[in-house]
């Protein structure tokens, strides 16, 4: 049975993004741009997909994997050069192919698959839009019968022809073998002397195949070829990220101010405050509430947890768990079930047990703290000794005093006390108190005595 496969054409350098970045390689919420064109490839059930690399190709092949082929154009000489490059990989294939852009990080599955439905058993069909000022893009002329003939470049165009508003959108889908027997008649007798794919329009047409136009959404199919255009694209799909989001049960309650990538994921009933970002493979648990002005990172959030004014990187915080404001979780850190991460606390590869608590201005990092233990203010984990990490282990309901300095390795156990104020550099068995603190000396009169021999010398 005839399967569907792809060309991507992802050689182009991208000059007038003025990046050292491969321009299908710049990001658009957190995707890099050749990236969104795959995914809606695979979602409309493209199987084989073959993206054709030239320069930083390299960089390409390391940002998709091995989930696609590759196909390199040394020189780019044009976009039909660049389907020839990718030809041999496609030998023997039966059925349609998809000719993409890299650039085009709106377009959707949807797109994809109504393109492949309208192509049908087709020769070839070529995806257009419908501008208002079709300025630049080349246009679609169609014969009598309304039958798509040729595309005509803006440069070459008739001031008839430039008045058609239908253009070509960059998007294609062929029979695999009318293209590989198109392929070696292109010529590129032009100015630029490149390759042009869309000459193949008018060739299949003037061999009397089937040749089919697919209206699509103008939107949805704008390259991308400098950084306002980027931005532009974001700013698109970033409203339809949230609009998603909201549409299944999130609360926004300012869309203006959030920000939200593409792999992010949120259940319904979440609440996210003015002013967050949410990046990567974030995941929010249902009746979470984020922010405001909270960034997540890769990070898993359970149900009914609450993240205030605070920065969460690679890192999970438990259900019904509060953090903030002004917490920075990293590395790796794990906050267990109705734990309390409060003020200026900063959790670095630290396991938190459900319901502790470390309220404010405190640093655990290499550490795993007990269920229910009470971290007090000014607490510090020393895990560095200028060579290696070391940890701190603290067991279950534990009460650490203030402004305690825990010298790592070290290991507290279960229902032990340790002082305000103490540096504790020894293991502390269970049950135990330890104080490691100077003893306090009062002398009477002292602070008096002092500031009246001040004052005599002046």
């Amino acid at each position: 049975m005839p399967t569907n496969a792809a060309i991507v054409l992802a050689a182009g350098k991208g000059t007038r993004m003025k990046s050292d970045l491969p321009k299908v390689l710049h990001p658009v919420c957190g995707l890099p741009m050749v990236a969104h064109v795959v995914r809606a490839l695979r979602g409309a059930g493209v199987e084989r997909i073959v993206v054709v690399v030239g320069h930083g190709g390299e960089k390409v092949q390391e940002a998709l994997g091995d989930s696609v082929e590759y196909a390199w154009q040394r020189e780019q000489l044009g976009t039909g050069h660049a389907v020839r490059c990718a030809v041999d990989a496609l030998q023997g294939h039966e059925g349609p192919v998809v000719i993409a852009s890299g650039d085009t990080p709106l377009v959707t599955q949807e797109t994809m698959a109504e393109l492949l439905q309208t192509h049908g058993d087709r020769a070839l069909t070529v995806a257009t839009a419908i501008l208002d000022d079709p300025t630049g893009y080349g246009r679609i002329v169609r014969d009598a019968t309304g039958k798509p003939t040729r595309i005509v470049e803006q440069k070459d165009a008739s001031p008839e022809q430039r008045s058609i508003r239908e253009v070509n959108a960059g998007l294609y889908a062929f029979d695999a073998q009318v293209l590989f027997a198109l392929l070696p008649r292109l010529r590129n007798a032009n100015a630029q002397n490149e390759y042009y794919l869309t000459d193949l329009v008018q060739m299949a047409s003037g061999d009397g195949l089937a040749v089919d136009a697919h209206t699509a959404d103008a939107a949805l199919l704008q390259g991308v070829n400098d950084r306002w255009q980027l931005a532009e694209a974001e700013a698109e799909l970033r409203k339809a990220i949230l609009k998603r989001h909201a549409m299944a049960g999130v609360t926004l309650r300012d869309p203006s101010t959030t920000y939200i990538e593409a792999d992010v994921q949120i259940e319904p009933d979440a609440v996210i405050e003015p002013g967050c970002h949410l990046l990567g493979s974030t995941t929010i648990g249902a009746g979470a509430r984020i922010g405001p002005n909270s960034l997540l990172r890769n990070a898993t959030i359970a149900e009914g947890a609450k993240v205030q004014l605070s920065v969460v990187e690679e890192s999970t915080v438990g259900a019904g768990a509060k953090v903030g404001p002004y917490a920075h979780l990293r590395g790796r850190s794990r906050v267990g079930a109705e734990c309390r991460i409060g003020n200026f606390v900063e959790l670095k590869n630290a396991e938190i047990g459900e319901r502790a608590a470390a309220a404010h201005l405190t640093y655990l990092g290499d550490a795993t703290i007990g269920a229910r233990s009470n971290i007090g203010a000014g607490t510090i984990t020393c895990n560095y000794d200028g060579f290696k990490k070391s940890r701190t282990t603290v067991g279950a309901d534990v009460f650490v005093g203030s402004q305690s300095t825990l010298i790592a390795p070290i290991q507290i156990g279960d229902g032990a006390m340790l002082a305000a104020g103490s540096t504790i550099t020894n293991d502390v068995p269970a049950g135990a108190g330890a104080f490691g603190r100077a003893r306090q000396e009062t002398k009477e009169e002292w602070a008096t005595k002092w500031r009246e021999k001040r004052k005599v010398q002046g």
